[in-house]
């Protein structure tokens, strides 16, 4: 009789919470030019380098990890929020750089949030970090 994969007690085992999700670890970001891209996130958003290896560069700020992967589908709404302290701070300070936003900062069921473009026109959205879902 075969044991069913991931299973190692032959079908006698209760699955209760393990191996179930906690969290985001990381999250990817279509980019036509992963350099320029690098140097976006890094100059506008804090973000460190951590490397790059085969069209892939890695980056960090706290525990917000982002994974920018060169790509013909680059210049989409990644349904991505990143948590701010601010972000009518967020706002201003990428304003001041230059950067264009799809909206203004605005009170929403799940909390203040704003959205912007990348170089690549991918949108990123950004929320108060102390948010929660209301509805």
């Amino acid at each position: 009789m075969a044991m069913p994969i991931g299973d190692p007690q032959g079908g006698l085992f209760e699955y209760t919470v393990e191996g179930l999700p906690e969290s985001i670890f990381a999250f990817s970001i279509p980019v036509s030019d992963v350099s320029k891209s690098a140097e976006f996130y890094r100059d506008m958003l804090g973000m460190q380098i951590l490397g790059s290896k085969d069209g892939r560069v890695y980056m960090r700020r706290g525990d917000c990890r982002i994974v920018l992967c060169e790509s013909a589908a680059a210049g989409i709404d990644t349904g991505v929020y990143l948590a701010v302290d601010s972000p009518f701070s967020t706002h201003r300070r990428l304003i001041d750089e230059g950067v264009e936003f799809v909206t203004d900062p605005a009170r929403t069921p799940f909390g203040v949030e704003t959205s912007f473009f990348d170089p690549d026109r991918n949108i990123i959205h950004v929320i108060d970090s102390q948010s929660d879902f209301k509805l």
